[in-house]
């Protein structure tokens, strides 16, 4: 069973396990990640193995920054300029491999492509000294609700993990953004934390590549992300066996009911999602149903988890 630390005092003690290839639970701003040395093939595949996790879905590697960053992947103008504007935060840029760079072959699932971030926090501050980069995946058994508290790894992955450490709830709540640099433009490859809107507002128009035919990043599965219980999308009305994740004014009639934000507020509404999820699963009800968010703004990205969640419900 993993050791539970607070994130102030147990850096050693995981940047240890890191150094060991065992796998640490890691809080970021989007959520708790199931860290190993992207470096040590045999680290890497304890990921695959230990979330059930398809072999051809590529890993984030996690790094302290541009420099460290520039070692693994080649980077063009238009990458740096991503970097500068939105590193550290929760923006995973994927762009050209370098070659023998001596990152685990798994960690890029046989791509000529590499997904790089660069985190806020103790993430990064792992990545530093241990001077290599990072490869976390959320820290959820593949598919199913992703983390957002050191608690909900400790629940799914304890037996599988060496070290969990406690930063608390994650203040993003949505896995990061990710897009693709190919020569001078930007594909958005999965939304998340950081909103097209606002990449767009700093970098000009940028193109929606998320119904690419093959899986070119991480979170590109079709079914991702999903609760034990059935959950129906944009719900106008409840049953009375259905749990509720309301957003705003509740639907009446529902066996239990959690509010994404009673003010309509996206941020919070993502910050609280898989939160919420997680806890409708244990609530007795035989699904849940979401009332409808809107698309604009970080609303994109909660639309999109909620679709993979609802395709992948009630495995």
């Amino acid at each position: 069973m993993s050791k539970v630390f607070s994130s102030d005092i147990g850096f050693d003690v995981a940047l240890e396990a890191l150094r060991d290839g065992a796998l640490v639970g890691v809080p970021t701003e989007t959520v708790y990640g199931l860290a190993a040395d992207a470096t040590n093939e045999q680290a890497v595949a304890k990921i695959y193995r230990s979330k059930g996790r398809p072999s051809f879905n590529p890993l984030i590697a996690h790094v302290s920054g541009v420099e460290m960053a520039q070692r693994y992947g080649a980077f063009p103008e238009v990458a740096l300029k991503l970097a500068d504007a939105f590193w550290p935060g929760p923006l995973t840029i994927v762009v050209p491999l370098n070659e023998s760079c001596g990152i685990a072959d798994a960690v890029t699932a046989g791509l000529g492509t590499i997904a790089l971030r660069h985190p806020l926090g103790i993430m990064a501050d792992l990545a530093e000294a241990l001077d290599a980069p990072i490869a976390a995946p959320s820290a959820n058994t593949s598919g199913k609700i992703s983390p957002t508290t050191a608690q909900h790894v400790f629940d799914d992955l304890g037996d599988k993990v060496a070290v969990i450490l406690d930063g608390g709830a994650c203040a993003v709540g949505l896995e990061s953004t990710v897009v693709k640099v190919d020569g001078e433009k930007i594909i958005l490859l999965r939304e998340g934390g950081l909103s097209a809107e606002l990449i767009e507002a700093q970098m000009g128009k940028i193109e929606r590549g998320t119904r690419a035919p093959k899986v070119e990043a991480p979170g590109m599965l079709l079914k991702h992300y999903a609760p034990r219980l059935p959950l129906r999308i944009n719900a106008k009305s409840v049953r009375a066996d259905e749990a509720l994740i309301a957003f705003g004014t509740p639907l009446d009639g529902a066996m239990a009911t959690r509010n994404l934000s009673k003010d309509e507020n996206l941020e919070e509404a993502a910050n609280r999602m898989f939160a919420i999820m997680k806890e409708l699963e244990d609530s007795g009800a035989h699904g849940i149903a979401v009332q409808p968010i809107p698309h604009h703004g970080l609303g994109a990205a909660i639309n999109d988890r909620l679709k993979r969640a609802a395709e992948g419900s009630g495995d």
